[in-house]
């Protein structure tokens, strides 16, 4: 798979640039706070639901 890294800097610079807080996002997704806390920041950025996650969120926005 490929590396989730460019991605993953993506969301959190569009968190940062709309004030959008990671309760946020668990609460819209129904994810743990902690468990969006561990993919944005990278801790489990290589497991396969972080990645879904990712994507998810990248399309949900339009992340570009």
């Amino acid at each position: 798979m490929p590396d989730s890294n460019v991605g993953r800097e993506k969301v959190l610079q569009y968190l940062k640039e709309n004030n959008i807080q990671k309760i946020d996002l668990a609460v819209l997704y129904g994810i743990p706070k902690q468990d969006i806390s561990n993919y944005l920041e990278g801790k489990l950025v290589d497991t396969p639901k972080a990645k879904q996650l990712l994507v998810k969120i990248i399309a949900d926005f339009k992340i570009r």
